[in-house]
């Protein structure tokens, strides 16, 4: 019962996260797109203290849309704030990895083959990573760094190509990659709160009583224009974060700190396209390029093919001592009804209690167990290298 109304509990905060990330991304996108589609308006606009507006359609009616250069002439009674959409984001990522990671199967998590930490150290580990992050950021923003934006992009990857590596090197690879999007998540809403929100209300101070916003203001808005299109580039790489659970050949890599590191360069590469785009300038070649290192991606993290010339030097395995390793290491999870107290159905619904079902999940069992050693989970069986070159032959012999 337990596992059940665990698995309850991460439904329903994993689908409040995606709804409200959706919400902020979503709000995030239609600005950026917003701002750089804004054109220079008519005199009688101009004023009214109108620095730009469009004219779009959508859902049966025409839009006006008109940007202030500061603000109207009245404050308008109800002024709409985007903020909640992140807060509540953040608040749930966080919710859902205590539920899962923290508090959930600790084999998401933990590898003892790296660190055998208790979830007391992990969350220390975890949120301290956080913390310290978000604070080396924030030092950054508001350093002279911040006004060359190619170095301070260069700057920014780097810690977080760094922050990958180190998360790699003491948590389970899907338990690294979730930090690392948590990383990400965590700088993109303070953003919002340390910068975006403050700038946005002493400009409407300043309105309000009249004045035109002083030098600190200015510097404000100009860091809160900054920390948004930070934002917006990151934005691509923390939604494929966000879905990589489900795919162990990206986290079980050997190597997935550089895997996440390449995809969070190429993705936010590829966003930079759509941003130009928007103002106007198209260069399809971004798309080209993006689409080419994904592709030498592909290639480098493809598993390496079995030599023919050497199969016939390789011991036949028996099928019983693969039953006896399946039944030891794999059919806990993989059972119709799982024994482990973490599962209440077999993941991914794959059931291997005969040699016949393991021979139909052949090609899945081994990326999964044999290539990338991403199962079992933790490695909590303690299964050895040998065993599972024992397994790969076996499914090999299978094919």
């Amino acid at each position: 019962m337990h596992a059940y109304l665990a698995d309850w509990l991460s439904l329903i905060v994993r689908w409040f996260h995606v709804i409200a990330g959706v919400a902020w991304i979503g709000a995030s996108f239609y600005f950026v797109w917003l701002d750089n589609h804004l054109r220079e308006p008519p005199d009688w606009k101009k004023q009214k203290g109108i620095k730009g507006d469009l004219w779009a359609i959508h859902g049966g009616g025409i839009y006006e849309v008109a940007k202030y250069r500061l603000g109207p002439e009245e404050m308008p009674h109800k002024l709409h704030w985007f903020k909640w959409e992140a807060y509540s984001t953040l608040i749930s990522g966080l919710a859902l990895l205590f539920a899962v990671y923290y508090f959930g199967n600790p084999g998401y998590l933990i590898d003892s083959s790296k660190l055998a930490l208790s979830t007391g150290g992990a969350i220390a580990i975890g949120m301290g990573t956080l913390a310290g992050v978000m604070l080396v950021y924030e030092a950054l923003i508001r350093s002279p760094l911040s006004r060359n934006g190619l170095a301070f992009g260069a700057v920014l990857f780097a810690i977080l190509v760094i922050v990958s590596w180190a998360m790699f090197q003491v948590f389970a690879g899907r338990g690294a990659f979730i930090h690392v999007g948590a990383v990400v998540g965590t700088i993109m809403v303070a953003n919002v709160f340390l910068g975006i929100i403050p700038a946005q209300r002493a400009l409407v101070g300043a309105i309000e009583k009249g004045v035109e916003p002083d030098a600190q203001v200015v510097l404000l808005a100009e860091r809160a224009k900054l920390r948004s299109t930070h934002n917006n580039y990151l934005t691509l790489p923390v939604i494929f974060i966000m879905i990589s659970n489900h795919y162990p050949m990206l986290y079980g890599h050997a190597h997935g700190w550089a895997v996440l590191a390449a995809i969070g360069f190429i993705t936010a590469f590829a966003r930079h396209f759509f941003n130009l785009r928007h103002q106007g300038i198209t260069r399809p070649s971004i798309l080209v390029v993006s689409a080419i290192l994904t592709l030498a991606l592909i290639w480098a993290m493809a598993p390496a093919r079995p030599d023919p010339s050497q199969a016939e030097n390789v011991a036949r395995v028996d099928d019983e001592v693969v039953a006896i390793l399946v039944e030891t290491h794999c059919q806990a999870c993989h059972a119709d009804k799982p024994a482990h107290p973490a599962f209440q159905a077999p993941p991914a619904g794959i059931v291997l209690g005969t040699l016949e079902q393991l021979r139909e999940h052949a090609d899945q069992v081994y990326q999964a167990t044999v290539a990338t050693e991403y199962m079992p989970l933790g490695n909590t069986t303690g299964i050895t290298r040998e065993e599972r070159d024992m397994l790969g032959a076996w499914l090999r012999q299978a094919e």
